[in-house]
């Protein structure tokens, strides 16, 4: 995880896409939390994608960002429950 020098999202906010497994896995992870989140399409977005490698600084999707500026990049179920339960999101 890496901090950005990019405004604090005010929620975890999701870059994604609906054909990646891994995005509709940690789409439907964040769901049945009931965490309050925002999801970006890159394919609909080429601008997204752009942020999103930025971000990151890798190509890889999903990317979520999280409140406290820190992000994971296709994060596992455990990963992803374990910092919502760390920024108190659950």
């Amino acid at each position: 995880m890496s901090e950005t020098t990019e405004a604090l999202p005010t929620k975890t906010t999701m870059f994604g896409a609906d054909w990646c497994r891994d995005c509709v896995r940690s789409e439907a992870l964040l769901n049945s939390l009931g965490v309050e989140w925002e999801k970006i399409d890159v394919e609909k977005d080429p601008a997204a994608a752009e942020r999103a490698q930025a971000i990151s600084g890798r190509l890889s999707i999903p990317v979520v960002q999280f409140t406290d500026g820190t992000f994971q990049v296709e994060p596992s179920d455990k990963d992803l429950k374990a910092k919502l339960e760390e920024l108190g999101a659950l």
